[in-house]
């Protein structure tokens, strides 16, 4: 067997297509067409990633024989004669993660909670001056103070959510296929990092929610640092809920490889109605939530005005609810 049988008889005991394995070393389906018809031939680098990929030496795979890991190069005779054949490969090389996928999804998943966690410790801290139960007291340093704090913890939080997000959006389009290299073993390990992590985070919400009510049942006070308390805990929680179910989600690899593919359409100018449809409508609602709670925040001293960053909140469940709305319609005129 030469090149083309090796690379077609690997690609086959992996179930892979001809563009899945293009997508997953970086290059154009034509290109894994051409090697296999033995028109061109791959580079060096494209050689090594694809002997990590199945698990075999560059020997084996340009000039042996993978079916039964027998090199017929110089390096495998020895006195003319062919050494003893090498253990049965198939279904022997494990999947690798040839695409720095783990590393990616890590990071990625640990800077988006702490981004979003970061927003809401700075509101809480800006709850620390409010109007009603100011810890400076009736001094027209409050409204500086909160805005501050509001502005720092935001820009701290967007400074992690956009390089984040670009970051994964340069990744995807760089390897929309990635080969599933998890175990059983590692899902159930990620099975119980969500659990633990759903459970600690309502455990912390509610716990937050407790000592605001305790607050306002015996002290009275349901503004200032009440608030603050709650928002707190509401920050650490978030950051445990979508810790654990990201780091739960990185291990569904078909649900990203369905979305690298959406997201090629949508590069390519083909998205759908329904999802440009969707996108206008989040758009303008979080538009609408900022306005809500600016005006919340600066134009009210009483009544709702603790209350502003609510305004969010409620913007982020109308546009999930707005994307369900979406995805049930589109999947059933797709059908």
């Amino acid at each position: 067997m030469g090149f083309k049988d090796n690379l077609q008889y690997l690609r086959g005991s992996h179930n892979m297509t001809q563009e899945q394995l293009a997508m997953l070393i970086g290059v154009s389906r034509q290109s894994v067409s051409k090697w296999e018809s033995e028109k061109a031939y791959p580079e060096m680098d494209k050689l090594l990633m694809l002997c990590d990929m199945f698990g075999v030496s560059l020997d084996d795979l340009v000039m042996g024989d993978v079916r039964n890991g027998i090199a017929m190069s110089a390096n495998h005779v020895e006195d003319g004669l062919p050494k003893a054949p090498m253990p049965e490969m198939e279904g022997s090389a494990l999947p690798q993660d040839i695409t720095g996928y783990e590393e990616h999804m890590r990071k990625f998943d640990l800077m988006i909670p702490t981004g979003v966690s970061a927003i809401i410790f700075g509101v809480s801290i800006g709850n620390l001056f409010d109007s009603d139960n100011s810890i400076l007291g009736n001094s027209d340093a409050n409204e500086v103070a909160m805005f501050l704090c509001i502005a720092i913890g935001t820009l701290v939080g967007l400074a992690l959510l956009i390089p984040a997000g670009l970051a994964h959006s340069a990744f995807k389009r760089q390897h929309p296929y990635v080969e599933d290299f998890y175990t059983e073993s590692d899902r159930a390990a990620a099975r119980k990092v969500l659990a633990i992590a759903l459970i600690a985070g309502i455990a912390l919400i509610m716990a937050g929610i407790a000592v605001n009510v305790w607050a306002d049942e015996t002290l009275h006070v349901d503004e200032g640092w009440p608030s603050t308390a709650l928002l707190m805990f509401v920050a650490v929680g978030v950051w445990c809920i979508v810790f654990g179910g990201m780091q739960y989600g990185r291990l569904d690899i078909a649900d990203y490889n369905k979305e690298s593919e959406e997201q090629h359409v949508q590069e390519n100018g083909t998205e759908s109605i329904y999802d440009k449809g969707n996108g206008a409508v989040c758009g303008i609602i979080m538009i609408t939530a900022t306005i809500v709670g600016l005006t919340l925040l600066f134009c009210f001293d009483g009544g709702p005005h603790g209350m502003f960053w609510m305004s969010w909140v409620i913007g982020g469940f109308l546009c999930a609810i707005a994307s369900i709305v979406t995805g049930l319609i589109k999947s059933t005129k797709s059908v």
